[in-house]
């Protein structure tokens, strides 16, 4: 029974972990040359992402390996240390701290992050997406594959007109067809029933072959058409197996005794467990079981990978949206699609990669031209204005703070947003009336809500302050649950001291008899006790 069940398991997975394998190939490579490191560390990074994360974790559709987020701190620190040995120490440190956070259950921090927000991450990530994957389909690859910023001096109207001045400048026709085949073969697979039926034929592969039969026809007829290796996947190729033993490099354990890679790995650490924590959240997201990932045993699983990936010559890996988005998208069940994806980069790499460096990135681009487009589909901002303005505007804000900056940023400009809407919120209140208002009325009735914390302290402070003199006034705690000693200890000073001042008559609804009990109460949050006296 079980063995019908793996079978089943590994068909419906297959043709998913085939998608991220083409994919994550040439982000490894991109992301290692970004990295100044060898292109052989980005690709050991996306199998051990594949392999021991994928079995360890228990997350069903996130994907790990080398991140593009990361590039910029591994450059520079490769240039500063002039060895990529050294810098190997850091990764195997920044390993052992994701362990250790993973221990103390700094995963938990996760379940702060709002949807609106996480959403709006995934929107900003496939407007990256699409708009990067625009060059390399029309034949442009000086922009490494994986990068995603989206302008590198910094988002303004110059460097936009720039961009799209240089989109005509850039164009390969034979590319373009190449593009322009592969979208329609990848939209057929989608819609036509019976293609979509055959699940081991996935329409990403049928793309990719079609491309490389396309460009061999261009090349074998001499055209002007041919892609040349520029716009094609580079993998290093090893003549024997002495020269892959060779590409593998191993660590300098001298670097643990230098300052710098400590400090190096515990950046490393904090920067790769955060975008770990919010990829995974983003993967949760995209699930269409809704399951949910133990984000602790994530950080502690991710700092396995980390330790194995620096011990063997790879590149330092979070969980990553784009490659996740992939893995969704191809309707991937469960976590055997991300071995699937790692065993296939391990043994293709090996066996075939005179073959993958066939591969155009022009069919490639096509394929995440989609997961772009499907990541920011117009329906989603529809979906979210359609649920108000305290959900759309944390959601596109932080949609286009990623596009804008990066996804760190992105998604602090997001929770920022989300934080000031969750304060204006607790400090709306029925019973904050204006001044107009209670000069008008002889008596004014306030009625506390079920939780009145710190939070609203300035709202009854300013309502308190409003109410006129020789006016009766009845504050209503029946139905509140908690609060706060701040804000009785106000209404206590109020009630003997102002009141009696201005001859205003106070009534007490539901409040405690001793200020002992809400303090006790501050710990314990149990229900206040309903009195008709303070």
């Amino acid at each position: 029974m079980k063995k019908t069940s793996f079978i089943k398991e590994v068909k419906e997975n297959l043709p998913s972990g085939l998608v991220v394998f083409l994919v994550a190939l040439p982000l490894c490579l991109g992301i290692a040359l970004a990295s100044g490191a060898p292109p052989l560390s980005g690709v050991i990074s996306g199998i051990v992402g594949g392999i021991v994360i994928g079995i360890l974790s228990n997350s069903h559709i996130s994907v790990s390996g080398p991140a593009a987020g990361l590039a910029a701190i591994v450059l520079a620190a490769i240039t500063e240390l002039g060895s990529f040995e050294l810098f190997l120490c850091a990764g195997i440190i920044a390993g052992v701290i994701q362990l250790v956070l993973g221990f103390l259950r700094s995963g938990s921090i996760s379940n702060y992050f709002p949807n609106n927000v996480i959403e709006g991450m995934l929107a900003g990530i496939g407007i990256i997406i699409f708009l990067k994957q625009i060059p390399h389909a029309l034949g442009y690859d000086k922009d490494y594959e994986g990068n995603l910023s989206l302008f590198e001096t910094g988002y303004n109207i110059e460097s936009v007109i720039n961009y799209i001045q240089n989109l005509p400048t850039t164009i390969h026709l034979g590319a373009i067809i190449i593009t322009l085949v592969s979208i329609v073969i990848l939209l057929l697979w989608e819609r036509v029933e019976p293609l979509k039926r055959l699940k081991m034929l996935p329409g990403a592969l049928v793309a990719v072959l079609s491309g490389i039969l396309i460009n061999e026809m261009f090349v074998r007829m001499g055209s002007s058409l041919a892609i040349q290796s520029e716009h094609l996947v580079k993998l290093p190729i090893p003549k024997s197996f002495e020269d892959l033993r060779g590409m593998v490099v191993t660590p300098d354990f001298a670097g643990f005794a230098n300052s710098k890679i400590w400090i190096l790995g515990v950046t490393i650490a904090i920067v790769a467990s955060i975008e770990t924590l919010l990829c995974i959240e983003a993967a949760d997201r995209l699930d269409i079981h809704r399951r949910i990932t133990d984000t602790n045993l994530e950080l502690r699983v991710q700092g396995i990978g980390n330790i194995v990936s620096a011990f063997i010559g790879g590149l330092p890996m979070t969980s990553v949206v784009v490659r996740s988005s992939a893995n969704a998208n191809a309707g991937a069940t469960s976590k055997l699609s991300t071995v699937i994806h790692g065993i296939l980069l391990l043994v293709c790499v090996v066996t075939i990669p005179m073959l993958l460096n066939k591969i155009p990135l022009a069919t490639l681009a096509a394929v995440l031209l989609l997961v772009g487009y499907k990541l920011a589909e117009p329906s989603k901002f529809k979906h979210f204005w359609e649920k108000g303005k305290y959900q759309f505007i944390p959601f596109v804000v932080t949609a286009f703070a990623v596009v804008a900056t990066d996804l760190l940023k992105g998604v602090g400009v997001g929770l920022a947003i989300s934080i000031f809407y969750i304060l204006q919120g607790n400090m709306k209140r029925a019973y904050y009336y204006s001044r107009e208002e209670l000069g008008e009325a002889d008596e004014i009735t306030i009625k506390l809500s079920e939780e009145v914390s710190f939070l609203n302290k300035a709202a009854i402070k300013k309502t308190l302050k409003n109410i006129t003199p020789n006016s009766k006034v009845i504050i209503d705690a029946r139905n509140t649950a908690y609060i706060t000693v701040d804000v009785v200890e106000l209404i206590q000073d109020f009630t003997n001291v102002r009141a009696k001042e201005d001859n205003i008559t106070v009534e007490l609804l539901g409040f405690k008899t001793s200020y002992q009990e809400y303090a006790e109460d501050q710990h314990s949050h149990i229900s206040i006790d309903h009195k008709k006296a303070m």
